[in-house]
């Protein structure tokens, strides 16, 4: 890597998104969308400013998982536990009938029948990055609306980490092994992070808690040795984070320790939304334009509808229902990782992997959209909807 160009592209990223951002703001447009409208603009398939942004894009993942990580800190495992228990009827429920619909729409539309699962499979995910960035910080830590998204979500990425197993075909042909042992690594995970934490962790805070440089340090590196110690054992560098975050929840600086992280996270995720902009090729998705934005739209519309029955079932009231399901009413960037899979083994072509893009990448911004004009953000453009 070329560490004079790097230097120079994350002058051009900020400078450009900053200006962009403000042009938005102005036209009472989401600021998310002028990261990716900034990254398509000087992208390789654009003015070509930054001709390879598959590095930033590397980079941009340490912002999902401070994002889950702090996630995690807000959520201790007692209440962790009992949403799992009350949503998972309705993630499943909703998974299986996202993936019926979309791969009978993928394959009315002139897909194969293998090519139109993996599409539904792929694209039965919502999005964890804009799901929690639109919702308010008070809502997602402190109310049943950002509990109730969350469980749901963690479940969803669980069920797109087996799925990537069950396509890559993990050890040899025997897939449920593979699912067995991760289920035990992720259980071992959990309960020697929750040790460390008790027994090492919290007594090094509260030794040194007035040296707040260290305190920083401290909670950014158990985040990030989650993570990695999650990814050496098969697992996602985020829902490693997510357990790290979760066993230091009951820690009695961790609401400090999330302070501090949320500008380094919002660093990070910047670099997400530019990343997706710029690898966006809209001559190459032309090919599946009339797919892509049918089945956008489809998704756009059948999601939220599905999820506010979904959540009715378990008792929610319809108000609630329509809010969180019109917030997870889009594609994910699981979505991405399941479709790259796919087409590492030869279940899909191209054309199919570039429709999975593409609605990914349309989804995201009429949900964006949809949310930011009927519901509380903290990027709104309008003071009425904006709360943090």
């Amino acid at each position: 890597m070329d560490f004079q160009n790097i230097i120079f592209e994350f002058v051009l990223i900020y400078a450009g998104a900053a200006i962009f951002a403000t042009a938005f703001l102005y036209l009472k447009q989401p600021v998310i969308l002028a990261y990716i409208g900034f990254g398509i603009a000087i992208g390789p398939w654009g003015l070509g400013w930054i001709e390879e942004p598959e590095h930033i894009e590397k980079l941009s993942h340490i912002g999902v998982i401070l994002l889950l990580y702090l996630l995690g800190i807000n959520l201790k495992p007692d209440r962790l536990y009992h949403l799992f228990s009350k949503t998972a009827v309705v993630t499943l429920l909703t998974s299986l009938v996202f993936l019926v619909v979309v791969t009978s729409a993928a394959f009315v539309l002139g897909f194969g029948f293998i090519e139109s699962i993996v599409i539904g499979a792929a694209l039965m995910f919502s999005s964890t990055i804009i799901s929690l960035k639109l919702i308010p910080t008070t809502a997602l830590h402190h109310k049943h609306t950002g509990e109730m998204m969350t469980s749901v979500l963690l479940m969803q990425d669980v069920i797109a980490i087996l799925l990537i197993v069950m396509l890559t075909g993990g050890q040899g042909d025997n897939v449920v092994l593979t699912i067995a042992i991760l289920f035990i690594k992720l259980i071992v995970l959990a309960v020697v992070a929750y040790a460390l934490v008790r027994y090492v962790v919290d007594k090094l805070f509260l030794r040194f808690d007035i040296i707040q440089e260290y305190v920083f340090l401290l909670a950014l590196g158990w985040g990030m040795l989650g993570a990695g110690v999650a990814s050496a054992l098969g697992l996602s560098y985020e829902l490693g984070a997510f357990i790290a975050g979760v066993t230091f929840a009951s820690s009695p600086v961790s609401m400090i320790v999330a302070e501090h992280l949320k500008p380094l996270r919002d660093f990070f995720l910047i670099l997400f939304f530019f990343s997706i902009g710029a690898q966006f090729n809209l001559l190459v998705t032309q090919q599946v334009l009339l797919a892509g934005i049918v089945i956008s739209v489809l998704i756009v519309v059948m999601k939220p509808i599905v999820f506010k029955q979904g959540f009715q079932l378990i008792g929610e009231d319809r108000k609630f229902s329509l809010e969180l399901g019109a917030r997870l009413g889009q594609g994910s960037e699981f979505s991405l990782l399941v479709s790259y899979s796919a087409l590492a083994i030869g279940l899909i072509d191209l054309r199919a992997s570039y429709l999975i893009q593409m609605v990914v990448m349309v989804t995201f911004v009429l949900s964006t959209y949809w949310v930011v004009y009927r519901y509380r953000t903290p990027i709104s453009s309008t003071e009425k909807n904006r709360m943090d």
